[in-house]
C-alpha cells in the first residue's frame, strides 16, 4: 500500500479512460501494471432523426464523473489527492462520424459505430477500392453525407471520431492512434499512412470533386504505439478535473479505439494471436501472418496499436437484448418482494444455460437492436421465435440468448477460418459476458472450435489496455515493441484458465446457428412491419 501511494505522489501512474458504449471508465494502473483504482460512469445511446448519437454534454458530464470517482477512490484508498500522473491514454468505441469546422463546432450530433445508414456508401468505396468498407468507418458516414448532399458537408474542417475529439480538447492535438486511423480509412501497412491510391481513387470521385476540402487535410494525423500524442493543456486539465487539482503538462498516448485496446488487454497483438470481445456488441479479431486472398464485406481489415494488419468478424449486439430479458427477469422477483443482486441474477441465469439442451430445444432468439451487416440485415427486430413443439424451459431460453449472442459474429468467421484459412494459436475472452466463469467461454470454444483461453484481468477490458497502452509510452526502454512489453513486463505471471472444444456443443451450435439463419427472414419482416420511429 505504501509502494502504490508513493507512486502515485511521484506522478508516475498510467490512467487508461475508455468511452465503452454503455459506460465510461477510468482504470489507474500501479508499478506492476494492475490496476490500483477506477471509476465508472454509466450513460446510453439515444436515437435522434434517424441516428444513434451521444451528446457532447453526455461526453464531458460522463468523463468528468468516472475522472472524479477514479481520484476520490485513490484519495480514500491510499490518502493522496491526485495532482500529476505519468500519462493519460484516451479510448472510445470504434469510429463512427464527427465533423467539425473551422471553428471547431461539431456539424452534426455524433454518429456512432452502431449506426448502418452509410450502407451505400460503404458498399460503393469497397468496390471502388476492391478492399471491405464496413459501414460503420467514418469514410463511409462522411462519402454518404456527400451522396446525400447534406448540408454540413462544405464546412468540414477536421474530420475525427470521439476518442480523437476527447484527445483533441486536452491537448489540442488532431492525431489518433494508427488502429484507430486504420478504422477512419485504409492503411498501407508497410508504411502505416493512409493508402495513397484509395486515398487518390476517394479524392476523384465526382461527388467529392465538389467541395473545397481534400480529405488528407481534413484526417487526424497518425500516432504509433510509445509515441507521445500531446500533452494535457491548461484547459484540458480544468475539463478533466473540475476540482482544478489536476496540474497541466501530463503527456498523453495516442488515443485508440476500443478494438485495439482489447488487443492489449488480452495480450493479443502478435501474430496467429486473436482475442474475442463479448459485451454489447461483439467481435473477434485475429492478427494476421498474410494479407487475405480476396475483400469480404463480412470482415474488416484493422490495425494493432504498433501496425500490425488484422481482421475482424463485428456483430453489433451482443448484450443488450440479454440484459433486457435479464431486468424483467427482475422486475418479476420484485413482485414478491424479492431483491436479487445483479451478479448473482446474471450467474444464476448463466448457470442455468449450461443445462439446456445442445440446440436449445428448437428455441430461436434474435438480439437485433439495429442492423448486422455481417449477414446482410438492414434493420433489427429483437424477436424470440420458437415452434409450438419446441421446449420452452428457462435452460433452453438462457442458452439461446447466449447462442444469440455470439451468432453473427460466429457465421463471419466461418470466411475467415474456413475460406481464408488463417491459423490462430490462441483465443482470449473479455468483456462482459466472461464474468461468469466457464458459461460463455464453453459456448464460444465450441463455436469457434478452438481453445478459449481468460485471464483473470479479463474484467477489466479496454480500459485496462488503455492504461497499459499509456504505461508503455511512459516505461518502455529503448527498442522495446508493444508486443515484448507486454509479454514479459505485464503478462508473463498471468493466470488464465482455457477451455476446449466439447464435440457434442460444436454439434448443437451447428443445428441453432442453421435454424437462425434460415429463420432470418422472420428478422427481415419484423423490421418492414415494424419502422423505428425516427
Amino acid at each position: 500500500m505504501g509502494d502504490i501511494k508513493k507512486y502515485i505522489e511521484d506522478g508516475r501512474a498510467a490512467l487508461g479512460i475508455e468511452f465503452g458504449s454503455t459506460r465510461i471508465k477510468a482504470v489507474l494502473v500501479g508499478e506492476d501494471y494492475m490496476p490500483v483504482a477506477t471509476g465508472e460512469h454509466v450513460w446510453e445511446n439515444q436515437l435522434e432523426n434517424g441516428f444513434w448519437t451521444y451528446s457532447l454534454d453526455a461526453v464531458w458530464a460522463g468523463v468528468q464523473d468516472c475522472y472524479r470517482k477514479m481520484a476520490a477512490s485513490v484519495q480514500e484508498k491510499y490518502g493522496v489527492v491526485i495532482r500529476r500522473l505519468g500519462g493519460i491514454g484516451i479510448s472510445a468505441m470504434m469510429h463512427g462520424y464527427m465533423p467539425f469546422d473551422a471553428e471547431g463546432n461539431l456539424l452534426v450530433p455524433f454518429r456512432t459505430w452502431r449506426n448502418t445508414t452509410a450502407a451505400e456508401a460503404a458498399e460503393l468505396l469497397s468496390s471502388l477500392f476492391d478492399f471491405n468498407i464496413p459501414p460503420r468507418w467514418s469514410v463511409a458516414h462522411l462519402y454518404q453525407a456527400v451522396l446525400n448532399r447534406e448540408a454540413h458537408v462544405d464546412k468540414i474542417s477536421f474530420l475525427t471520431t470521439l476518442e480523437g475529439y476527447v484527445h483533441w480538447s486536452l491537448t489540442g492535438e488532431k492525431v489518433l492512434g494508427v488502429g484507430e486511423a486504420s478504422g477512419m480509412f485504409p492503411l498501407d501497412y508497410q508504411t502505416c499512412a493512409y493508402h495513397p491510391r484509395m486515398m487518390e481513387l476517394f479524392c476523384n470521385l465526382e461527388p467529392v470533386k465538389a467541395y473545397s476540402w481534400k480529405l488528407p487535410e481534413i484526417l487526424p494525423g497518425i500516432r504509433m504505439a510509445g509515441e507521445q500524442a500531446g500533452v494535457l493543456t491548461k484547459e484540458g486539465a480544468r475539463l478533466l478535473d473540475v476540482s482544478g487539482n489536476l496540474e497541466p503538462g501530463i503527456p498523453f498516448a495516442p488515443p485508440e479505439g476500443d478494438v485495439e485496446t482489447g488487443m492489449v488487454a488480452t495480450n493479443s497483438v502478435l501474430e496467429r494471436t486473436g482475442n474475442i470481445s463479448a459485451g454489447t456488441s461483439i467481435f473477434a479479431t485475429v492478427i494476421l501472418e498474410r494479407e487475405l486472398q480476396a475483400a469480404h464485406r463480412e470482415i474488416g481489415i484493422f490495425a494493432t496499436p504498433s501496425g500490425r494488419p488484422a481482421a475482424m468478424v463485428h456483430g453489433s449486439t451482443c448484450s443488450l437484448d440479454l440484459n433486457a430479458w435479464v431486468k424483467v427477469f427482475e422486475e418479476f422477483a420484485a413482485c414478491f418482494g424479492v431483491t436479487i443482486g445483479k451478479d448473482r441474477l446474471y450467474e444464476t441465469l448463466f448457470q442455468k444455460a449450461l443445462e439446456g439442451e445442445r440446440d436449445c430445444g428448437g428455441l430461436l432468439a434474435y438480439n437485433c437492436y439495429s442492423g448486422e451487416p455481417v449477414i446482410g440485415l438492414k434493420d433489427g427486430r429483437p424477436l424470440l421465435v420458437r415452434k409450438p413443439d419446441a421446449v420452452f424451459s428457462l435452460a433452453n431460453f438462457m442458452r439461446a440468448q447466449l447462442y444469440a449472442a455470439m451468432a453473427v459474429m460466429r457465421i463471419g468467421c466461418d470466411i475467415l477460418f474456413k475460406e481464408e484459412h488463417v491459423k490462430v494459436d490462441r483465443l482470449y475472452g473479455h468483456g462482459g459476458l466472461f464474468k461468469t466463469a466457464g458459461v460463455m467461454q464453453r459456448f464460444l470454444a465450441s463455436a469457434m472450435e478452438a481453445p478459449v483461453a481468460v485471464l483473470d484481468t479479463a474484467g477489466e477490458g479496454g480500459p485496462w489496455g488503455m492504461a497499459l497502452l499509456t504505461a508503455y509510452m511512459v516505461n518502455r526502454e529503448e527498442g522495446e515493441s508493444l508486443e515484448a512489453f507486454l509479454e514479459q513486463r505485464v503478462f508473463a505471471q498471468a493466470k488464465k484458465t482455457v477451455v476446449v472444444p466439447d464435440t457434442v456443443d460444436t454439434e448443437g451450435i451447428a443445428a441453432y446457428l442453421a435454424a437462425w439463419q434460415a429463420a432470418l427472414v422472420a428478422q427481415e419482416a419484423a423490421s418492414a412491419a415494424l419502422p423505428l420511429q425516427r
